[in-house]
């Protein structure tokens, strides 16, 4: 079909007129309750508005899946709008409780939002992985060829700044990506300032050099008729800065008429005469970014699976009386300005909301034909849940372990245990595949690569405990030393069962200080209610050889005020086997969540166990190891690796401490979660006693409490506001160093003589 490009034309304008209108609906007619700004950001909407109009009515197909600009939300809501997706109250309510989100969310939102956009970079670099995430499922024939589809990324030019865009596609070149368009928003303007022109000149070379086709739409179909025959114009414009090209486009024709003349002289004088005033600003303002002809042409052009870079010139503000203006980022028109903008169009006052307002005969059919013929999807679907039973996780057999090891076993017991559930496991690491144990699962289910990799060693006959063909039937990917990408990677991977209808049990690792290197992109991934296991070790001091530069002191605390992200740190493999057993169970459960377990490389001898009646409440983070009698006066708090000292610290002060207790704590975020939540109900009226408190109930409320932990104190120092005990915190608050346990743990008051002088400290005082 022959696209009518001058339907799209006037739908792009009537979406840019309502992706304006619903921003100044928000701050200029609807009540404030508070007296702020709402804001909305109407010229860097009026950027993208025809990119977005040629996507979504002309070249996008059912299966693609698109990522678009933060600052671009409210045409995106303007398109679903007219689609029928949107309602006309929750765009009144933009910017407002339970209305259309500042940027685009997956779970707040309620139109079909693929990707969540708004911490800038990370939703361009997430449509990367969730294309290599296909490529896994189709290699495997768990994604049939009607369900794939384009991965389209929407970003502004000041976006490309951002590292991680790099991270990824270097990332990207390595596993031969494709199916992917990322289009740059060319405004030439950031938030402060314009972008600076020398860095635009080496984009195009970054991409090709991974192996992007870039194309680049500078000038619009009536521009470049214009220039070509006129090549010094051309030439001179080509060339013109930036700052100057958006200077020129906010004064208007005037002003090129006189910087033409005086930059030109003689050389522009046929060019000018051949147009007014008011031509040539309409003229310069014709960029390809705006222009239906070139966008429809280029995205036809691009139909294969070749990773496609498109850099689309544009105006800030297009269309609106602060076009070009370095200063209209956050601006607003105020409403005498709106008014002339809406009269202009034809609307008439009061009928801002009509779909097609001001449209009439034959146009409004045009465009009502192309709504009517969209091929995206128009309404958001219900997330789909309950793809499988968990099997029995054995506990790895041994009278002393490490957390670290038993992981690795578990998994590779569940490779070769032939459950199905083993098959959708997608494992990822980055560059520490081998030293987190996930070797042997590796070894088992293979490397994933689309086109395979040849396993030199094993061909020679060199022996090596990695035995690692890629092949596309390989379960792990293996990605650089990048964790932004290993966050971006978990975030796609735990999209599946929403993007493709078949979801997956993502698990990554990486060693534990490094989690605040991706802090931002994990943060992204549990903000879109990503579901995945991030497995982080070795941790703590208890890293001893490795020094301060790898023992992690504060991820118990990123993970305390995580949403979506549940923490657990076993100090036993039996532990480590229930926690597993769950974060798979929550992976797939309508109310679930993310998974961070916390392990360690020390091996420690096992809690011998006559019952299984301790599960319930590990899960539900934390459990008396050791019962303290009635309304006893002390207890030891512990967590983790450093269980041991805490058992040694109880047996030599039982004696001296009647009814001492040592509970042990699995997961300091659930305990906090719970806590705060029964406060929240109690002030309801309706709350019942949180787990933690139940726990510590046993104790009498003058008793004291020593917590230790192998993390800052602050991970458990809380547990005194609790019930009201006093507490003495032991934990790491200071950069470690190289040693061994004894020493380290001597030195940092985590061995059992800090235990004892705590306990007496607090009994005495």
């Amino acid at each position: 079909m022959m696209t009518d490009l001058a339907a799209l034309a006037t739908l792009e304008e009537r979406l840019r007129f309502l992706a304006s209108w619903v921003i100044h609906h928000a701050n200029h007619v609807r009540d404030s309750a508070d007296g702020l700004k709402v804001g909305g950001h109407q010229a860097s909407s009026a950027s993208m508005s025809a990119i977005l109009t040629a996507l979504y009515f002309d070249a996008l197909g059912p299966n693609d899946r698109v990522a678009v600009k933060p600052h671009a939300g409210p045409v995106l809501h303007a398109i679903h709008y007219l689609l029928g997706g949107q309602d006309r109250g929750t765009l009144e309510n933009f910017r407002g409780f339970k209305g259309a989100q500042s940027y685009p969310s997956r779970t707040k939102d309620r139109i079909p939002v693929d990707f969540s956009t708004g911490s800038v970079g990370l939703g361009v670099a997430i449509t990367l992985f969730a294309s290599l995430v296909q490529d896994w499922l189709s290699a495997r024939d768990a994604l049939p060829a009607d369900r794939r589809g384009r991965f389209v990324a929407l970003m502004g030019d000041a976006e490309l700044d951002e590292g991680n865009i790099y991270e990824a596609i270097i990332e990207g070149h390595k596993h031969d990506v494709r199916n992917l368009w990322w289009i740059v928003d060319y405004n030439r303007q950031s938030l402060d300032a314009t972008s600076a022109d020398r860095m635009f000149e080496r984009f195009d070379d970054i991409f090709r050099t991974c192996g992007w086709r870039v194309v680049e739409l500078r000038h619009g179909k009536r521009l470049a008729a214009a220039l070509g025959p006129a090549p010094k114009v051309k030439e001179w414009l080509e060339a013109l800065p930036n700052a100057d090209h958006s200077a020129l486009l906010y004064q208007g024709g005037a002003a090129w008429r006189a910087r033409l003349e005086q930059d030109l002289g003689k050389a522009a004088a046929p060019f000018l005469k051949a147009h007014d005033d008011a031509a040539l600003a309409a003229l310069f303002s014709d960029l390809g970014g705006h222009c239906m002809a070139s966008l429809t042409e280029a995205f036809a052009a691009a139909n294969d699976d070749v990773p496609t870079m498109f850099i689309a010139w544009t105006v800030k503000g297009y269309g609106l009386p602060f076009a070009g203006h370095k200063d209209n980022h956050a601006g607003l028109m105020n409403p005498t300005q709106f008014a002339a903008y809406r009269d202009g169009l034809g609307i008439a006052e009061g009928q801002e909301w009509e779909p097609l307002a001001g449209l009439g005969g034959n146009a409004r059919a045009n465009v009502q034909a192309l709504v009517d013929q969209t091929r995206v999807r128009r309404y958001k679907e219900p997330r789909n849940f309950t793809s499988w039973q968990v099997p029995a996780l054995p506990t790895p057999t041994g009278d002393e372990q490490s957390t670290q090891a038993a992981f690795g076993r578990i998994l590779l017991d569940l490779a070769k245990s032939g459950d199905g559930l083993a098959d959708r496991i997608l494992t990822t690491s980055p560059d520490v595949t081998v030293s987190t144990n996930l070797g042997a699962f590796v070894n088992n289910r293979g490397l994933f690569h689309r086109r395979g990799i040849r396993d030199v060693f094993a061909e020679a006959k060199i022996p090596s405990a990695q035995k690692w063909a890629a092949r596309q039937a390989g379960q792990h990917v293996e990605l650089g030393i990048a964790e932004s990408n290993l966050f971006l990677m978990l975030a796609a991977a735990g999209l599946s069962g929403d993007l493709f209808g078949h979801r997956l049990i993502p698990i990554g690792t990486l060693y534990d200080p490094f989690i605040a290197r991706g802090l931002d992109s994990l943060n992204y991934g549990c903000y879109q209610d990503a579901r995945f296991l991030l497995v982080a070790t070795p941790s703590g001091l208890t890293l001893g050889p490795e020094g301060g530069a790898h023992q992690s002191i504060n991820p118990p605390l990123i993970a305390l005020g995580q949403p979506g992200l549940r923490h657990y740190e076993p100090a036993f493999a039996d532990e480590l086997a229930l926690f597993m057993h769950e974060a798979f169970r929550l992976i797939d459960a309508p109310d679930g969540e993310s998974t961070y377990l916390r392990l360690s490389t020390r091996s420690i001898a096992q809690e011998p166990r006559t019952s299984d009646a301790w599960q319930a409440d590990a899960l539900a983070g934390s459990y008396w190891l050791r019962e303290p009698g009635a309304n006893a006066e002390a207890a030891i708090v512990a967590m983790g690796a450093i269980m041991p000292e805490a058992l040694a610290a109880y047996e030599e002060l039982a004696a001296d401490v009647p009814g001492l207790g040592l509970l042990s704590v699995t997961s300091p975020n659930l305990l906090h979660r719970g806590w705060s939540g029964a406060q929240a109900g109690r002030w309801h009226g309706h709350g019942q006693p949180s787990h933690v408190e139940t726990l510590l109930g046993k104790l009498a409320p003058t008793a004291r409490l020593v917590t230790l932990c192998d993390a800052a104190p602050a991970s458990l120092s809380w547990l005194g506001a609790v019930l009201g005990h006093r507490v003495a915190p032991l934990g790491v608050d200071r950069f470690g160093q190289t040693g061994n346990l004894p020493d380290l743990y001597g030195e940092y008051r985590l061995d059992g003589d800090a235990i004892t002088e705590a306990m007496a400290g607090l009994l005495i005082g």
